[in-house]
């Protein structure tokens, strides 16, 4: 989900080059409303993939397979880093022009022979740089590798999301009155699961200390997350021992409702995820802690965005090369090194501004 917000100013350069196309995009069903938030494309050219069982995968593939070949499409940019099955999707698209990330001699990101203008991975250029250069690249056709030629602005403003005024009013209006605590209180989201990846988790008992002193220093804290998360956040909240330290994992039901949240917000505090890329949809200020990967390719490009990365000699060590399997065996001394001394001296500067 947080990669289609770094892919954002793709999409603005593929409308910008060719006004008059026609733009759809394949997502798995859980990533679609992502896609709506964003408005990327008209809501009838998202082409869903319910992941949920082997079964439901295979029908709703040979579904958008047999769409897409009916549609006709001149070109297909495959965006994915790991997956290999997408390579082959742009192939049975049936399209001419097939862009996407291509491993050469090096290891891993192996793609088979669908892709007919590939595109290097860099890992010392941001994601969206590389987004960009794949919509750059459509009108290339010198000797491949392509994109010898291709500059790519350095920093890309995120556009925000508009959301519905009297929505945002009555949503905000049931958290105070679910949570009375919260009612009038400057309030400081955290987001202490670490998801799909543990070893993204900045460490628990940091939490805990970080989230004591904020309530010491007169805010609130909201846990955020996905009812997965309940038990993470149970203890959080239990551990900090004051009202004005809440459990809302679980309590948003959409990503459009986590993002109201984050307007009434003051401060969001999360591991490198989901929610730290949605925050550059609001104008919320966010602190987004890395170690197994780098803010260098999966940094928030929003102007209120501060990463903590100490860029130990280890680190990062989740990449495409290695199909995101870290040596470090879950001793994530990158993140454990960040001390909530310095967080909490970070979160009180930006609270300030």
């Amino acid at each position: 989900m947080g990669s289609l917000v770094l892919a954002q100013p793709m999409f603005a350069e593929l409308r910008r080059r060719y006004p008059k196309a026609e733009l759809h995009v394949m997502v798995f069903a859980k990533n679609r409303e992502v896609c709506d938030l964003l408005r990327i494309v008209r809501p009838e050219n998202v082409h869903e993939l319910d992941d949920r069982s082997l079964g439901l995968l295979v029908r709703d593939s040979l579904k958008v397979v047999r769409r897409m070949r009916a549609l006709r499409f001149d070109v297909v940019i495959d965006c994915e880093l790991f997956a290999r099955v997408s390579s082959l999707f742009s192939w049975l698209s049936g399209a001419p022009i097939r862009v996407g990330f291509h491993p050469h001699t090096l290891e891993g990101l192996y793609r088979g022979s669908f892709i007919n203008r590939p595109i290097p991975y860099n890992p010392y250029h941001h994601l969206t740089r590389q987004f960009v250069t794949m919509a750059r690249a459509l009108a290339d056709t010198q000797t491949l590798p392509i994109t010898k030629n291709v500059k790519v602005p350095e920093t890309f403003v995120p556009p925000l999301v508009e959301l519905d005024e009297n929505e945002k009013s009555r949503r905000i209006a049931k958290l105070e009155s679910d949570f009375p605590s919260l009612a009038g209180q400057k309030l400081i989201l955290v987001s202490p699961s670490g998801g799909a990846l543990p070893i993204r988790a900045w460490p628990f008992e940091h939490y805990v200390t970080l989230c004591r002193a904020l309530l010491a220093q007169g805010y609130a804290v909201g846990i955020v997350g996905l009812p997965q998360d309940k038990t993470i956040g149970q203890a959080l909240a239990r551990a900090c021992q004051d009202a004005r330290c809440v459990d809302l994992t679980g309590y948003t039901d959409s990503i459009r409702h986590l993002l109201i949240l984050f307007y009434r917000a003051d401060l969001l505090i999360a591991n490198d995820g989901g929610p730290a890329q949605f925050a550059a949809m609001t104008p919320i200020p966010a602190i987004t802690f890395f170690g197994p990967e780098t803010p260098l390719l999966y940094g928030s490009w929003a102007p209120r965005a501060f990463s903590f990365y100490l860029s130990l000699p280890c680190s990062p060590c989740l990449m495409a090369y290695n199909h995101r399997n870290s040596p470090c065996d879950g001793d994530n001394q990158c993140l454990k090194q960040i001390p909530p001394e310095a967080v909490l001296a970070k979160s009180l500067e930006m609270l300030a501004q």
